[in-house]
Formats: structure tokens, C-alpha cells, sequence
């Protein structure tokens, strides 16, 4: 399960909207944390308020990763319009993946975007994510893939995000970078991280110039249906990995600067 409820919500909202406002200001500071983030402040997080369809919290344009806090995210519509006044100002451009993710995928609450490094360099290669280590093994079968067509800045392509993604919850966009989502922000935090874990180890493999063991097809086929199966207990399992994991990076963050949580 996620971290218990924190203090009273510090602007107006509901107390599970404040939660989900802590969730993912934890996760921008996570993620640059992590050292995913190297665009300054472009790139984006994004996590749908609770109890609605098309309202949104995500970063305010301008600001660093570190500087995001629950208090100062932006919640806006479909549309990219701001529902609470803020002096941050919105970048549509960045949101429209976001939207049609969460609007095609109703199971999609929570969506983390990265141009990390390894990740692009990973997207770069056409045969995108090799299963040479246990964390792409578990991941196996369960990537799409989506061939660049510019700066995602339009509707229409970034629907075409959305439908090459179908159910999966993880993609690698080809010469562009990495994607994530779930039900919850540990779910999608929990992917990412194996994503990007996979990558780094592909990429070092790779600058070695050793030549690179492949495992047997049927262990890699068993290691991703031994994860499907560990997937498919999350549902009913609120001590799940992905769960456990979030509730220690949210102790991690907490420890770092508790201030995400203001």
C-alpha cells in the first residue's frame, strides 16, 4: 500500500486529492534523485485527481524537479486549462501524451515520462531493450514501441502514443525517450525504475565490447511469465512489491527534504 496519509491538505482540496498531490511531488524529486531527469524543466509527470476523469496534477512549467511540492502542482483540465490559480504557467505542449494516455487507459492514474540518458540511448538502438539481464527478462513481452515523428506537441500524434501503448504499461518511444504508467504512483514508479535500471546495464554491457551472453529463449519466456504472474497478485495484494517499494521511497524522499510534502 502507499505511504499512510499525511497532515491535513495545506490548500483547499480533499484528502485524497492532497495524497495524490504528495505522490507525485515525491516522484519528481525522486526521479531526480535517481538522476532521470537531465531536460532542466521540460519533461513531465502526471497523475489524475482522484475521484475524477479528466482533471490532472502536473508540474508547473519553469520549475525544477526538486522544486516541486504538492502544493504547487498544477491541476487542470483536458484542455490544459488551470481548475486552481497559480503564478506557474502550463506547458501544454508536454501534457498532451500525458492526457491521452490517461484518457485511453482508465486503469492509467499515474504516467512518468523520462529523457534519461541511457533510456534515449536504449531507444536509439533498433532492436530497443535487450533481454541480457533479469530486470529486461521481467519485461519481456511487455514494451510497445513507437516510432518518432517530431516533437510530441500535437494531439494526434500523441493519441497515436496512446494507442501504440494499447494495455501495456511500458513503452520505449524510438529516438525519444521512456514511458511508464499504472494505477498508482507506485506501480508506475516501480516500472520506470526497472526500465531505466535495464537500459544503464544494456548500455555498460554494450561500451564493455565483450560480446554479450544472450539467455535461452524459454528462460527469458519463464522469467516474464513468473513477473506476470507477481502483476497479476498486485490486484488483490495491497503488501505487493511495487507498493513496499513506493512506501520506502517516499521515507527516502521524506528523509532527503520533507518539504515535497508542503
Amino acid at each position: 500500500m502507499n505511504a499512510p496519509l499525511t497532515a491535513a491538505p495545506k490548500i483547499e482540496c480533499s484528502p485524497e486529492e492532497w495524497e495524490a498531490r504528495v505522490d507525485l511531488a515525491c516522484a519528481y524529486r525522486a526521479v531526480s534523485h535517481m538522476g532521470w531527469h537531465h531536460s532542466i524543466i521540460y519533461n513531465h509527470i502526471s497523475a489524475r485527481v482522484p475521484g475524477t476523469k479528466s482533471h490532472f496534477l502536473i508540474n508547473p512549467f519553469g520549475l525544477m524537479y526538486h522544486e516541486i511540492t504538492a502544493s504547487n502542482l498544477l491541476k487542470v483540465d483536458l484542455d490544459g486549462n488551470k481548475l486552481v490559480p497559480s503564478p506557474h504557467p502550463m506547458l501544454m505542449a508536454g501534457f498532451v501524451v500525458h492526457r491521452s494516455i490517461h484518457m485511453a487507459r482508465e486503469d492509467a492514474h499515474c504516467v512518468i515520462h523520462t529523457h534519461s540518458k541511457a533510456g534515449v540511448a536504449v531507444a536509439c538502438q533498433k532492436q530497443g531493450l535487450l533481454p541480457i539481464n533479469l530486470g529486461a527478462m521481467h519485461l519481456h513481452d511487455k514494451i510497445a514501441y513507437y516510432d518518432v515523428q517530431g516533437v510530441t506537441n500535437d494531439t494526434e500524434e500523441s493519441d497515436e502514443i496512446a494507442k501504440a501503448l494499447g494495455n501495456k504499461n511500458v513503452a520505449i518511444l524510438r529516438n525519444h525517450g521512456l514511458l511508464t504508467c499504472g494505477p498508482t504512483m507506485g506501480h508506475a514508479f516501480h516500472l520506470m525504475r526497472r526500465l531505466e535500471s535495464s537500459c544503464e546495464i544494456q548500455v555498460l554491457a554494450q561500451s564493455g565490447g565483450a560480446e554479450l551472453i544472450y539467455p535461452p529463449m524459454d528462460v527469458v519466456i519463464k522469467t516474464a511469465a513468473q513477473t506476470t504472474q507477481i502483476v497479476q497478485k498486485k490486484e488483490i495484494d495491497k503488501s505487493d512489491g511495487p507498493a513496499m517499494l513506493w512506501t520506502a521511497v517516499r521515507r527516502w524522499m521524506e528523509q532527503i527534504d520533507p518539504s515535497y510534502m508542503h
